[in-house]
């Protein structure tokens, strides 16, 4: 093939080498041959898996398929194996059987190799391929069985599990359980031989090849086919039947008789010794014969082995020994005890099993069974030996360790030992033998016990416990049917055993210093001779081996009390009975023995261990005996007179007075708990009446609450102690303490609490205890007791309230919100008491209320909000819940209304509010059913009455009107409007009308999904509550200025959400009502609903049945014209005509009461629409109109004071001025002369009467007034200059030369001083009555002011001292007039006076150029001139705000400033005047242009406008609105508009960035100078920049100029490449001829331009250099284009040309910056220089010299 990793060529179809050799072979032999060891014939068990196609009658059956994965698994590669080995699996399922059986002739041989892989996937992979061949080709598996067999039982076997299991679920899949032992008899001679083989013949070394597999992986395979091997054997023993066994035993005994079998019981790997130990106990089990015949072998490797104490060994281990011992009988004359077993015994079990005694111990039992006499004698010290070995074991380091392993050998002790004394009865050795086990074992294993809390925690208690029942049975003490014939027997071993335990008891419990541990040992074992059942249910239960005993027992007992705990006046007898353990009479000797030592060191030692230790006796000995002979216990009564003395006086009562209520009451005892349980075990054996008694007595002993508290808890612990103190606990003695604790709890404002804060904390839990339910679901307390603590509470929460300081208060609330949600939670019905639901509300208005208000810490307000969940969820999921007025849910609602409509709201308490509300109606629904109309009633009722929602409606401030009416969409009026009427201003109070829409709103989202039943009813709140919800959002966005009040209404979906919930004609149709009803707001909420929604071009039909006909909206009131100019624009075209034919008919039979203001109205909304009209119609219409000029003057208000006309007045006016506006714009063919008189004249008067009422300019309709008339001179102004000419040839003839020559100088000087005025009067742009719209409307008309108005304006004049200035006055007071509004914060009147400045800036430059020529060039510096002085000064003004604003940004880094802020009206005005600047400097001509450039040089003032340029251009100038960036804000050209509007956002950085381009175009010299100058960071970012967005749009811009340019050179000729950025100039002289070439740099116009030669013919080469440097310094050093820096040049050649010489200095004859000619000589040498090259010249070289001849310069 080539290369192992090349990659073969592509179409390369030609078979690999050994493919192309196999095919010849077939070729020409026919048949492929036959190789070694292989056989060619079908019939062969072992076939070779053909490679090629050939050989017909192999492959035939054969798929390719198959062959190609049977080849892959004799790969090498293991990935490519287990890959096949899965391939071969899927193959076989999915593949037809007939084709999956051709492989089995050859899957044997592959499967013997690979299924004893090195890697353990392969193995798992291939058995379960295995399985899936099985099931496909099932009885054709039967003549190659004995040929798999074999590996097939080893594979079972397999060390790893997985492949294990797979293997045998192949088995199972290929043979039933009943065909299986038939299938192993057929191949049992084949399974036998690999078996024997593997075990006898092979070696690490002939199972893998050493050539190619580790030493490590050879051992690992074989250690691994040698412990399969074994278990094979044993597997293969366990599954064939008995006459199949009988066959075999010959081979296996040629197995055994070989002396290598027998060394893997001592070869080193754990596993091959454990399978050996594993075929032992097969071999013991199903060929008993064979074992008795190799005895001699087999005993000692199987007793002698016992010290194997690996994991994987002794379990089989131990298994074998007890088959030996019970296989072979005479087994121990093979081994000798003595020596050699029982030494390894001792030491196996003193070391606790050495960490397996879960494995051994169980074993040791029936050992001990099987053991001869010859084994154990001497009897007495070999038990004496076991035992103590046992015993010793226990104190081991792993059994110490580990409880489980501590509890198998404890239990196998006491196994052995119940054994041992049952085992045999007689004889003087066998009473020695339980003496000892009694004395030397058992007690020291108790005493033990007792100091040791893990063995107290294990069973041996128990243990011991069911020994002794077992032997009372024996000894007759449960029955005569139960005794044995050895009763005696058994009696003297009990007698022995508590005789034992007593002393051993005494011992420990007499010391004045006992152990406490040692005493609690005692109790427990005490505690389960008592109760072994408990016991039982409490200690885990171990997975051990089960023995039975010769005789079966019976350990179970009769039924034992739930908790051990007797019911009260339960007898002695009955009691004995009811644990059913032990009945001597010896046990409760010893229970009384110790309760009197007890009481002994109590009274005479004050001794608190024993008194816990009695506490711990009396939990399980609650016995009349016990108690008597606490009280006497001098007097040793009789268990007969016992029962007379309970009659007559109840010893548990006696003890309970007399003992345990003194202890209680003893002070400075800290643990009080085992007291506690005392006095409720002596209550066990007292009557109700007599438990009632002594709690009374108890409670009223002044004891600590944490007494009181440990007692109930006690009392409710469980049901049978309940029931017996339930008395007690409702009765008035308990309630009235408690009352009284809770008053002293709640004093809030009193003295510091007495109590500590534990003893607080011990209070709170006991009230939150006592108003807690238990079992039976009932009350702890007394209902009464419970209202009353409750009505406390609640006073307690209500005065927090009204605190301030929140230091004292919160823990005491923090206690209430935890008793209380207590409550709520657990007590059901909770809140049908009156003062739960008060306690309810008050939380519930803690949680509503301002943190600012209430003083509460976040936890604190976690808790009460938690506590008003669980609370609400308690009072909905009761069943009775009703909507009841005085419930929670209505006085909630109460006062949620409430402080909607009557307390004002900031705009931080009402979120809160908000979320409260939502938060209890969103609990409410997760709780009630769909059915409940607890959610409808409560939405209800917090909805205000119509009533309601029109108080607070027009309660909303009334400025909303002003946005609307001065944009036309509203035409309104107002009841005498006055200044403070409009000085309205956002404050921290919400409206209440917001409130409440926000609050419903957020309401009715929540609870979107409403029960069938109330659907109408809440559909009609909701319809409600969506209408004033849209009338609230129209309010605010007509505000314009009170974001926040909108963001109240517009959470998430809050508007889209409702509208969704209320049928679109519903809400349509209750909109247009209110509009028709009550106009306004109302209106303009309906027009914004039609817009959003697209009803016009949706639903008409829908809003045409609104009105039903136009007819219907007649006559005109202003709700129903409001109502009209929203939907005349939807209206149909016949229903507009309709209105028009009203509204004319209204107007021309006008009367003066009559509403004509309306008709007006409506005839220009039906016009405006585009409702065509005729011509005479108009007329005639235009004629009323002068008809009323003359009959009703007044109407038109023409020299009036606006102040005191009214809004119906001016809006008549107005609509006079829209409809003369229509007229002129849509149809000036109607005017005739007179009428344009009058419209003009009109104009002329509303306009002077607009100037004279600038102080009435508050009043939003003063404002529309005159916002109209500004809007029809600009109309006016459009139409004299733009109309097409055949309009204007159809006019009189004298109106255009009256327009120019009267009209427009007669507007404008009554326009110019207007904004002056208005800022004179109104000197804050931020006060709310600030008439912004007027500027706007003037801004814009001053706009379109002619050039020659402005030169001679007629302001008045205004001058400035010191102001050096060649301008004529008029332009001069001009500049100082508008100059500083630049900097007035009110952006129209800024944009207005830059488009006012921008129209004379061209013009001033002239004016310095004839003051210039009569400055002297004698000056040494070089000579700078000033731009506009006014100017300057608002630039140097603006310079200083720009440096403080923007001082803390990085140059690259954009300043982000708000829009219309301050900040923002500065920076405008800045980059405003810095435009005009640039205007200025480009219009002058070259000469005054060096000169200015100078003086910004000078100034510094260009440097800082870079800088700040910098820091105002966005790092990605695109322009907004467009996907991709193509278009920037330096592509795009900027209008700068005077209205406000949308592209304010972006108008700084825009501006910002036509300001840097203007400044590189126009000023690239000082630009080059200023970037030279930068430190390298500002350097990179700039060129950075510019080269990205300024130079390709720069560059481009200069060759198209030179394409474009019409400026014609004389001998010079010029052109352009914009492809290479080129121009190539050529000039030519007679016989001269020059061409240049001039490069623009890539970060043009940062870098130089580049200037190379082209041709030249009769040019000196030192000339032709002079020339290309003075070119190159040109066009480096001077502020302007290519061509003007050309034009420059070739005057300069012309000039040489001329004969007039260089300047020896700058070898030039015109000046680079200044373009004066050489004028100052040398008197010496005659050469003549430049001034300003000589001013140089003396300052940089301190001499005053001749450059030249270097004489003293005069």
């Amino acid at each position: 093939m080539g290369g192992k990793n090349k990659q073969r060529t592509k179409g390369n179809v030609r078979p690999s080498s050994s493919g192309r050799a196999a095919a010849a072979l077939t070729r020409e032999g026919g048949v492929i041959p036959g190789f070694v060891g292989f056989d060619t014939a079908l019939t062969s068990e072992l076939s070779y898996v053909p490679a090629v196609h050939g050989a017909e009658e192999i492959d035939n059956l054969v798929d390719p398929d198959f062959r190609l994965v049977l080849r892959k698994l004799s790969k090498r590669d293991i990935v490519t194996r287990l890959k096949a080995a899965q391939d071969f699996g899927s193959m076989c399922q999915e593949r037809d059987a007939e084709e999956v059986k051709g492989v089995l002739p050859y899957w044997p041989r592959i499967y013997c190799k690979i299924s004893v892989d090195h890697d353990r996937r392969i193995r798992e992979a291939t058995q379960q391929a295995f399985e899936q061949l099985v099931l496909k080709v099932r009885r054709s598996m039967a003549p190659f069985l004995k040929s798999l067999m074999g590996h097939w039982i080893l594979s079972q076997c397999d060390t790893y599990t997985p492949a294990a299991s797979a293997a045998c679920q192949a088995f199972q899949a290929a043979f039933s359980p009943s065909k299986q032992p038939e299938a192993l008899g057929f191949c049992k001679d084949d399974i036998l031989n690999v078996l024997q083989d593997i075990l006898l013949k092979e070696t690490a070394d002939t199972l893998s090849d050493p050539r190619s597999v580790t030493e490590e992986e050879r051992e690992s395979k074989y250690v691994r086919m040698l412990t399969s091997s074994l278990l094979g054997v044993k597997r293969l023993l366990s599954l064939l039947l008995q006459s199949d066994r009988a066959a075999l035993e010959e081979r296996l005994a040629h197995l055994l008789n070989s002396g290598k079998f027998w060394k893997y019981s001592k070869h080193k790997t754990p596993q091959v010794r454990g399978a050996f130990f594993e075929m032992m106990c097969a071999l013991c089990e199903f060929t008993p014969e064979l074992v008795q015949a190799e005895a001699a072998r087999l005993c000692p490797a199987v007793l002698l082995s016992i010290e194997d104490t690996d994991p994987v060994v002794l379990p089989p281990v131990w298994e074998a020994v007890l088959h030996v011992v019970s296989t072979i009988p005479d087994c121990w004359t093979h081994v000798n005890a003595k020596k050699g077993f029982l030494p390894k015994l001792w030491a196996l079990l003193k070391d606790g099993g050495k960490g397996m005694a879960k494995a051994l111990h169980p074993n040791l039992m029936p050992l001990l069974s099987k053991l001869p006499q010859q084994v154990t004698d001497p009897t007495l010290d070999f038990y004496t030996t076991f035992f103590s070995s046992i015993i010793q074991g226990l104190s081991s380091e792993r059994a110490a360790a580990s409880p489980s392993e501590s509890a198998v050998i404890v239990t196998s002790v006491v196994e052995c030992l119940r054994f041992c004394v049952l085992h045999d009865t007689d004889g003087e050795e066998q009473r020695n033998i339980r003496t000892m086990l009694i004395s030397q074992q058992l007690l020291p294993l108790l005493e033990k016990a007792l100091g040791n809390p893990s063995l107290q925690n294990g069973p041996l208690f128990l243990l011991v416990t069911e020994m002794l029942v077992s032997w009372e049975r024996k000894a007759g003490l449960h029955g005569e049917e139960d005794a044995m014939e050895s009763r005696d027997v058994f009696q003297v071993l009990l007698a022995d055993v508590w005789e034992g335990l007593g002393l051993l008891f005494t011992r420990y419990a007499d010391k004045e210093d006992a152990e406490p541990q040692a005493l609690e040992g005692v109790a427990t074992l005490l505690q389960v001779m008592r109760c072994p059942e408990k016991a039982k249910r409490n200690v885990a239960k171990k997975k051990s081996v089960k023995i039975r005993f010769s005789k079966p027992e019976i350990y179970e007992t009769t039924g034992v009390e739930g908790e051990g705990v007797e019911s009260p006046g339960q007898t002695a007898p009955e009691s004995a009975k009811a644990f059913g353990s032990l009945q001597t009479q010896h046990f409760e000797d010893v229970v009384c023995q110790l309760a009197r030592l007890c009481l002994v060191h109590v009274d005479e030692k004050h001794s608190e261990r024993h008194l816990v230790f009695l506490s711990l006796l009396l939990q399980s000995f609650h016995t009349p005996r016990v108690f008597s002979t606490l009280v006497d216990s001098e007097d040793q009564i009789s268990a007969g007179k016992q029962g007379d003395e309970v009659a007559a006086k109840n010893p548990a009562m006696r003890f309970l007075t007399e003992r345990a209520v003194a202890w209680l009451a003893e002070t400075g005892r800290e643990d009080t708990e085992h007291l506690v349980e005392m006095v409720f075990s002596s209550l066990c054996c007292c009557s109700q009446q007599e438990t009632t008694r002594i709690l009374n007595h108890v409670t009223t002993m002044d004891l600590q609450w944490r007494i009181i508290l440990q007692i109930i808890q006690r009392a409710c612990a469980d049901p049978e102690t309940l029931v017996s103190c339930r008395a007690w606990l409702r009765g008035s003695v308990l309630g009235e303490q408690l009352l009284g604790l809770t008053e002293e709890l709640c004093r809030v404002g009193g003295g510091p609490p007495s109590s500590t804060s534990s003893t607080s904390n011990h209070s709170w839990t006991l009230i939150s205890l006592v108003l807690s339910r238990h079992h039976d679901n009932g009350p702890v307390i007394g209902e009464v007791y419970t209202e009353k603590i409750l009505e406390r509470l609640h006073a307690t929460l209500s005065e927090t309230k009204s605190l301030s300081d929140a230091g004292d208060v919160e823990p005491l609330i923090c206690f209430i919100c935890d008793v209380a949600s207590t409550f709520f939670s657990s007590v059901r019905d909770c809140l049908l008491h009156l003062s739960a639901e008060e306690l309810l509300l008050t939380v519930f208005q803690l949680t509503a209320q301002d943190q600012t208000h209430t003083q509460l810490s976040d936890s604190l307000l976690d808790k009460l909000r938690k506590v008003c969940v669980s609370g609400v969820k308690s009072l909905v999921q009761h069943s009775e819940c009703e909507f009841k007025e005085g419930g929670f849910l209505h006085s909630a609602a109460l006062w949620v209304t409430k402080q909607l409509l009557t307390t004002s709201l900031d705009i931080k308490s009402l979120p809160v509010l908000i979320v409260a509300v939502r938060s209890l109606v969103e609990t409410i629904i997760s709780v009630c059913n769909d059915e409940s109309p607890i959610l409808v009633q409560f939405f209800t009722q917090l909805t205000p009455s119509q009533t309601e929602w029109t108080r607070i409606r027009r309660a909303l401030p009334p400025q909303w009107i002003k946005s609307p009416l001065l944009s036309g969409r509203h035409r309104g009026v107002c009841e005498k409007p006055s200044v403070e009427m409009w000085k309205f201003s956002a404050s921290a109070r919400p409206p209440a009308h917001l409130c409440a829409v926000a609050l419903l709103g957020s309401v009715a989202q929540a609870a979107a999904v409403t029960p069938r039943d109330h659907r109408e009813a809440q559909c009609a709140n909701l319809k409600n509550t969506v209408s004033e919800l849209l009338y609230a959002l129209q309010w605010c966005k007509e505000m314009e200025d009170v974001p926040a009040y909108r963001s109240l209404l517009t959470d998430p979906g809050l508007p889209e959400g409702l509208q969704s919930q209320v049928p679109m004609k519903d809400l349509l149709g209750t909109l247009y009502s209110r509009s028709v009803e009550e106009g306004g707001l109302w209106s303009l909420t309906l027009e914004n609903y039609i817009h959003t929604n697209n009803l016009a071009a949706t639903h008409s039909g829908t809003l045409r049945k609104l009105y039903g006909s136009a007819d219907s909206l007649f006559p005109v009131s202003q709700s129903k014209l409001s109502t009209l100019q929203v939907l005349c624009p939807t209206m149909a075209k016949d229903d507009r005509e309709t209105l028009v034919a009203l509204a004319t008919a209204g107007i021309i039979n006008w009367q003066e009461n009559d509403n004509v203001c309306g008709c007006l109205a409506v005839l220009l909304c039906c016009l405006t629409a585009g409702v065509r009209v005729e011509d005479e119609v108009l007329q005639a219409l235009l004629a009323t109109v002068m008809e009323w000029r003359s009959s009703q003057e007044d109407w038109f208000l023409f020299s009036s004071d606006l102040s005191k006309a009214t809004a119906e007045q001016l809006n008549l006016a107005v609509e006079m001025m829209r409809f003369l506006s229509w007229l002129v714009t849509n149809c000036p063919r109607v005017l005739g002369g007179s009428q344009w008189d009058f419209l003009l004249c009109s104009m002329l008067a509303w306009l002077e009467t607009a100037s004279e009422n600038v102080s009435s300019f508050w009043n939003p309709w003063v404002q529309l007034f005159v916002c109209e008339n500004a809007a029809a001179v600009v109309k006016l102004n459009r139409f004299f200059t733009s109309s097409p000419l055949d309009v204007r040839e159809a006019l009189p003839s004298e109106l255009v030369t009256e327009w120019t020559c009267f009209f427009v100088e007669g507007i404008y000087n009554l326009l110019f001083p207007l904004p002056v005025n208005i800022i004179d009067a109104f000197t804050d742009p931020d006060d709310p009555v600030f008439p912004m719209a007027v500027l706007q409307s003037v801004g814009a008309a001053l706009t379109c002011v002619p050039l020659q108005q402005l030169k001679q304006n007629s302001l008045p004049p205004r001058f400035i001292a010191d102001q050096e200035t060649n301008l004529p006055e008029p332009l001069q007071t001009l500049l100082n007039t508008f100059c500083p509004l630049l900097l007035f914060k009110a952006r129209p009147l800024q944009i207005t006076v830059y488009h006012v400045l921008e129209k004379v800036m061209p013009q001033l430059p002239e004016c310095d150029g004839e003051g210039d020529n009569n400055k002297s060039d004698d000056d040494g510096d070089e000579p700078c001139l000033s731009p506009p002085a006014s100017l300057m000064a608002v630039l140097t003004t603006c310079e200083e705000l720009c440096d403080s604003i923007l001082s803390g940004v990085q140059v690259g880094e954009f300043a982000v400033v708000q829009p219309l802020s301050v900040e923002y009206s500065y920076i405008l005005g800045y980059l405003l005047a810095w435009k005009l600047l640039l205007t200025f400097f480009k219009s002058s001509p070259s000469h005054l242009r060096a000169h200015y450039a100078q003086f910004l040089r000078r100034s510094c003032s260009l440097n800082k406008l870079l800088l700040h340029l910098f820091k105002l251009m966005p790092e990605n100038p695109v322009y907004p609105g467009q996907g991709t960036e193509t278009k920037t804000f330096f592509t795009e050209s900027q209008s700068l508009a005077v209205h406000n509007g949308e592209s304010v956002e972006w108008e700084l950085p825009h501006l910002a960035c036509s300001v840097y381009y203007s400044t590189v175009q126009d000023l690239p010299a000082m630009v080059r100078l200023w970037w030279n100058g930068q430190e390298k960071r500002v350097s990179a970012a700039v060129e950075k920049f510019t080269i990205k967005y300024v130079s390709p749009v720069l560059s481009a811009q200069e060759i198209s100029s030179v394409h474009s340019s019409t400026q014609m050179f004389e001998s010079m000729t010029v052109k352009a490449r914009s492809a290479a950025r080129e121009v190539i100039a050529t000039y030519s002289v007679d016989e001269i001829f020059i061409e240049l070439v001039i490069q623009l740099p890539q970060n043009c116009p940062l870098g130089a331009i580049s200037v190379e030669s082209g041709r030249r013919v009769g040019v000196a080469v030192q000339q032709w250099r002079n020339w290309m440097l003075q070119l190159s310094t040109y066009l480096t050093h001077q502020n302007g284009s290519i061509m003007e820096g050309l034009a420059l040049w070739k005057n300069n050649v012309d000039k040489r040309f001329e004969g007039i010489e260089d300047c020896m200095i700058c070898f030039s004859v015109i000046h680079g910056s200044n373009y004066s000619l050489p004028k100052k000589g040398c008197r010496t040498c005659k050469k003549k220089f430049h001034s300003a090259c000589l001013y140089k010249w003396f300052t940089s070289s301190n001499k005053s010299t001749c450059p030249l001849c270097r004489e003293t310069f005069f």
